[in-house]
């Protein structure tokens, strides 16, 4: 990311410093309120009776890790447990796709009542992770702090409907800054294509596991990642897409939106003289695209004069495109009742050329992920050529200037040689 370490301390330091001034009660509700939340989803249908983990089944493998999770939650988490398929073991699809139950909620964590609740499953009967996951995402409930819905599961979907993939989507494009990572105890590739949708689609991540130890260890890793993040939460802004005089106003951060296949959307950013503006898009493609696509970012002045674009390509299979751009803005004097000068609004658009066959779903959009940066611009402001096109009109200038030299010396060269030819 390029946003600095430095503006995320100083956010946090910020925050601090309000806490510290709040009356104690209203300091002890806030931070409550903002704690970190983490719900472990467990797969208990049946074939988590497979003994195939360091000699056991994966149902007793989940157990064991789950008591060592629990011992280790920070206490700042709150924590909870939902599973799927732990009810009916019948064969019913309406019921047992329905078969979701809470059997810790998400709170301060009881450490005997938690590893009580998770000590008397039995694998038992279907799996339905895109139910599921719904049913996580409301007991996490939304007051603004830290999200993470850590899925374990051997196998995928069994209901079909709701898929999992466009629940992790339409979660997702809700702008609750909700992160989904999958543990597959199943290595097969259907499995591990739905997870990792899964997981890409929120900005989670997919571990396939094999052994009890690596198991509990990569739970408390991303328990322990949703106690300690390292930068502040993205911002969900919602781009303009007719032009930029209706774009919403960016500071530094790093926000999320959602792009239409080919659409074009705008932000803006004020930048003072003096200062850089720093910025990089990233658009995932989370879901099948034909090939030949590119992602673009321009900064673009009020009057609408390309100042400098970055780019990105690609042919074929790929998760990410990501590109970037810096525009410096040189230092001015003040103006003359002693005032600084005005900001420069810099209009940055997004623009994508994905496209995708008719059977695949339009909405929710890609997801876009924008970072922006405000730094002290260098003292050459003026000469500074970002990467992508530069200052594209000097760019243009330099290479026609170039040109045009060139052909003159070469011309005046083949002259010459006809001249010395013909003497001879």
């Amino acid at each position: 990311m390029i946003i600095t370490r430095r503006l995320v301390a100083g956010a946090f330091a910020a925050l601090a410093t309000l806490a510290a001034g709040a009356p104690p009660a209203l300091a002890a509700d806030e931070a409550a309120e903002k704690a970190p939340k983490v719900e472990l989803v467990l797969d208990v249908s049946g074939s988590m009776n497979a003994r195939d983990i360091d000699g056991q089944s994966r149902m007793d493998a989940a157990k064991q890790a789950f008591g060592e999770v629990i011992d280790a939650t920070p206490e700042v988490v709150q924590l909870g447990i939902r599973t799927l398929g732990s009810e009916y073991p019948g064969e019913d699809k309406v019921i047992g796709c329905r078969d979701s139950k809470q059997l810790y909620p998400v709170g301060q964590v009881d450490r005997v009542t938690a590893k009580a609740s998770v000590a008397h499953l039995k694998p038992t009967g279907w799996t339905p992770i895109g139910y599921a996951l719904r049913a996580a995402d409301k007991d996490l409930g939304n007051d603004g702090g830290t999200r993470r819905i850590v899925l374990i599961t051997d196998g995928e979907d069994s209901c079909g409907k709701p898929d999992p993939c466009d629940v992790a989507r339409e979660l997702a494009a809700e702008g609750t800054h909700l992160t989904v990572d999958t543990l597959g105890l199943a290595h097969d590739d259907k499995t591990r294509r739905q997870l990792s949708c899964i997981a890409e689609a929120t900005g989670g991540t997919y571990t396939s596991v094999q052994h009890t130890d690596q198991l509990s260890g990569r739970i408390k890793q991303l328990v322990k990642r949703a106690a300690d993040p390292v930068e502040a939460p993205p911002r969900a802004v919602q781009g303009a897409t007719g032009q930029c005089t209706n774009a919403p106003v960016l500071g530094a951060g790093i926000f999320t939106d959602r792009e239409k296949f080919a659409e074009h959307r705008w932000y803006r950013v004020k930048v003072n003289p003096g200062q850089e503006l720093r910025a990089a898009v990233s658009v995932s493609a989370d879901r099948a695209v034909n090939p030949d696509y590119g992602v673009r970012l321009r900064a673009v002045s009020e009057k609408g004069q390309e100042l400098v674009r970055g780019s990105d390509a690609g042919s074929g299979r790929t998760d990410v495109l990501s590109t970037g751009l810096r525009y410096p803005v040189a230092k001015q004097d003040k103006k003359s009742d002693g005032s600084r000068p005005d900001p420069e609004t810099v209009c940055l658009e997004v623009a994508n050329s994905f496209s995708a066959p008719d059977s695949v779903k339009r909405e929710p959009g890609l997801p876009v992920e924008l970072a922006v940066d405000l730094v002290k611009a260098p003292d050459n402001a003026s000469d500074v050529a970002a990467f992508g096109l530069g200052r594209g009109w000097v760019l243009l200038g330099v290479l026609g200037g170039v040109g045009l030299l060139a052909g003159l010396i070469w011309g005046w060269l083949a002259r010459w040689r006809v001249a010395v030819w013909r003497a001879n």
